[in-house]
């Protein structure tokens, strides 16, 4: 039986603390949280703790086998839109994911910049938004993107977030930065920090700032929920983070968004209240 390795989240505490001695505003964080027995969504084996949702298809139809688990990874090929979701919902949880990009694009995203994405909180029905996901708070896994947050809501206050910004041409965008004004979104993107502002939809777009990992070598992905807060880490960097977060709990979904992309684990460490 293989059994998943975590990895450490040290890095992501020394990141906090850069961020706080460079911007002066500390953020929140689940110190006086206890982080309990890691739960393996994704160990290697099987999966077990999800079911399928292909659009057009619906549940538990996956005839192209878009998810697959081969050599202990879990391969999304892109192929068709869609996610894996958890059969159980989570609150006031640390989640980390272990990704690379690992094959073609496809569709309208053949030459688009390579893309996925992790929901949290996701609430109501499969394929509620564009017959495609359930409606929940996004983390964005695209080329140059890597950990904005994206409000797939029903236009309803019922989804959303507060993140302190600072707003940037083009577009007057939104961007993660701790000595920003925050800012409540119901819908839209809240741009992590070092997003290029050239960013461009391009197949391999890289920006000066990126924390990514060049395409093929594993990224580590952290993703800290606790009472309607959420903070991102990604390769040990905060990049997001946000507070008021609603909903505070649901079920997470991986998509598949027309490009490959693979985990070498998934895992939740509940956290509870010392």
């Amino acid at each position: 039986m293989n059994k998943p390795t975590y990895f450490s989240s040290v890095l992501a505490v020394i990141s906090l603390f850069a961020v706080v001695a460079s911007f002066g505003q500390p953020l929140p964080s689940p110190t006086d949280w206890e982080r309990g027995t890691g739960i393996p969504l994704f160990a290697g084996e099987n999966l077990d703790a999800w079911y399928t949702f292909i659009q057009g298809r619906g549940r538990d139809q996956d005839p192209l086998q878009v998810f697959r688990v081969d050599d202990g990874l879990l391969h999304i090929s892109g192929e068709e839109w869609g996610c894996i979701t958890t059969k159980n919902p989570y609150d006031n949880f640390i989640l980390k994911a272990t990704f690379r990009w690992s094959g073609p694009t496809y569709g309208d995203r053949k030459a688009k910049a390579r893309d996925s994405g992790i929901l949290i909180h996701s609430q109501g029905q499969d394929g509620g938004y564009n017959g495609i996901w359930m409606h929940g708070i996004e983390v964005q896994i695209i080329e140059g993107g890597t950990g904005d947050f994206i409000v797939v809501g029903d236009g309803s206050t019922a989804f959303g977030l507060s993140a302190p910004v600072v707003r940037k041409d083009p577009g007057n965008a939104m961007y993660f930065a701790p000595e920003g004004k925050y800012e409540r979104v119901h819908g839209g993107r809240i741009n992590w920090f070092g997003r290029s502002p050239q960013w461009s939809d391009t197949l391999g777009f890289r920006g000066k700032e990126d924390v990514e990992r060049r395409v093929g070598a594993w990224n580590e992905l952290e993703i800290q929920a606790w009472e309607g807060q959420v903070a991102v880490y990604l390769n040990g960097t905060l990049v997001n983070f946000a507070k008021e977060v609603l909903p505070e709990f649901g079920r997470i979904q991986v998509q598949s968004e027309g490009a490959s992309i693979a985990f070498k684990e998934i895992a939740v460490y509940p956290l509870s209240k010392k």
